[in-house]
């Protein structure tokens, strides 16, 4: 309760000063002087440790929770949010009651009304001013507090704590409209009596300026410093920094920014990982074309390469084995399709049991797609060594690349004669001594990839009507 006792009395010095020190009709009669004087003890000796019981008794709600080392609830969020301006409004209610004692002892002592105004009104002043220097301290002195209390909540809940706008009016209330009121009030002299004298105005002046400037700093540095924590905060997260958090610890439109700023960042961080995920699932282009185009049905005609790759006796592996060691030798199998694939260009559309089906040329225009997809199937050939073979095939052609399903559940797919032909050649592969087989659609787009392929057969392949000219890998031919 220091800030409520440092408020009170700051505001009874300048009260007493203006009324007691600064009137000539005061200066004048030394035995109102020292009345003036033993008044002004006896209050601060009641008011003072009165107020402090009091304001204890208001603020006990509001911060036992703290004490008891507990998560507040939202009433005791409230609570501590609203305590600076119920601590104002005790102060204010003292500084009234005040106001009544003395203008009555006074009316009875036959106290001119000019003077019985003057005196009650002044006496009013300084509650306003004890009321907001009570609030601006409290509120300096529990922002630790509520930082603990708003911690870990989404937003501040509603308070009636003061927003910029009333702490920028209560600055000039302190700063400028209670001295001007003094000033206007001076003027009501009993029995014609001289106007303020230089020095009473000089006073006023001064005390407006500084109190002005004591306020100006208090209301600036309540909402600049952490407008400017938010503002650094931000160039971090434009850096890439997303663990970014401010400390939320004003119940008004300051702390509204605040807890905005870390929901902000909180939905940033969810949507990179979302991001992540859905690239991890798609690829990273289908990821990317679906964030730039929504998710619109339908699809393009476009040349590409499909490659299918399918793990040879994969079902008596799963027969002989536990299902934990199938599964090891699966991620295995498909890390190292995803990985050659990948340095080529090409992206895997979809794993299918045991099988994967890779696309080049697709969502990315690449006009040597077919020199890609048959560049890793050779690279495929020797890099899945060490785990049970694969078979697979390549062709090359003209199908529909977009998005199929519903607007609920769509997929990002490639549909067309050369993915059916690629699964065809990668079953008749399995019989074949490289496990390597490619279309002679793709040999025509290879340019000079085709030197390290060479006729095999002609084969006819399960569902088409016509024969299939199947071209494997030279023995042994480097990958350049």
């Amino acid at each position: 309760m220091v800030p409520v006792g440092v408020a009170n009395l700051v505001a009874a010095i300048a009260v007493f000063a203006y009324q007691n020190l600064l009137a000539p009709d005061a200066a004048a009669n030394p035995g109102d002087l020292r009345e003036a004087g033993i008044g002004f003890i006896v209050f601060t000796t009641i008011a003072f440790p009165v107020s402090a019981v009091v304001g204890l008794r208001i603020l006990a709600p509001a911060v036992d929770w703290h004490s008891n080392g507990s998560t507040p609830t939202d009433d005791e969020r409230r609570a501590i949010l609203g305590a600076p301006g119920r601590l104002a409004v005790m102060a204010f209610v003292f500084w009234v009651l005040a106001s009544v004692t003395f203008g009555t002892l006074d009316a009875f002592e036959g106290e001119p009304f000019p003077g019985l105004l003057r005196g009650v009104s002044a006496t009013v002043l300084g509650g306003l001013v004890s009321a907001a220097l009570s609030f601006l301290l409290v509120e300096r002195d529990l922002r630790p507090m509520v930082a603990t209390a708003l911690a870990g909540s989404a937003r501040p809940p509603d308070s009636r704590s003061l927003g910029i706008g009333a702490r920028i009016l209560l600055s000039w209330a302190l700063g400028s409209g209670i001295p001007l009121v003094g000033i206007a009030l001076a003027q009501l002299r009993p029995g014609g009596s001289p106007p303020l004298p230089p020095a009473g105005l000089f006073f006023l002046a001064i005390s407006g300026l500084g109190v002005g400037a004591l306020m100006l700093v208090f209301t600036a540095r309540a909402v600049i410093v952490p407008i400017d924590q938010v503002r650094r905060a931000l160039a971090r997260v434009q850096e890439g920094d997303l663990d970014e958090h401010v400390t939320v610890n004003d119940g008004g439109e300051v702390g509204q920014l605040q807890a905005g700023f870390n929901r902000m960042v909180e939905g940033l961080r969810e949507r990179q990982v979302l991001e992540d995920l859905f690239g991890r699932h798609v690829g990273p282009e289908v990821a990317r074309r679906a964030v730039a185009q929504g998710s619109v049905l339908g699809g393009e005609q476009r040349t590409a390469s499909a490659l299918f790759v399918d793990l040879i006796g994969s079902t008596a592996m799963a027969e002989q084995q536990e299902p934990e060691a199938v599964v090891a030798v699966l991620n295995a199998f498909f890390a190292a399709v995803v990985q050659i694939v990948g340095d080529e260009g090409g992206w895997v559309n979809k794993f299918e049991g045991d099988g994967a089906l890779c696309v080049f040329g697709t969502p990315s225009e690449q006009p040597d797609h077919a020199v890609r997809a048959l560049r890793a199937a050779r690279r495929l050939q020797t890099g899945l060594a060490g785990l049970p073979p694969a078979a697979i095939g390549v062709s090359s052609g003209t199908v529909v690349a977009g998005n199929v399903g519903s607007a609920e559940r769509l997929e990002y797919t490639v549909i067309g004669d050369p993915v059916n032909e690629a699964s065809r050649l990668s079953e008749a592969a399995k019989h074949e001594p490289g496990r390597v087989l490619a279309s002679s659609a793709a040999m025509a787009a290879a340019g000079d990839e085709s030197r390290h392929w060479h006729l095999v057969a002609e084969l006819s392949l399960r569902g088409r009507s016509t024969t299939t000219s199947a071209y494997a890998p030279v023995a042994y031919a480097p990958v350049s």
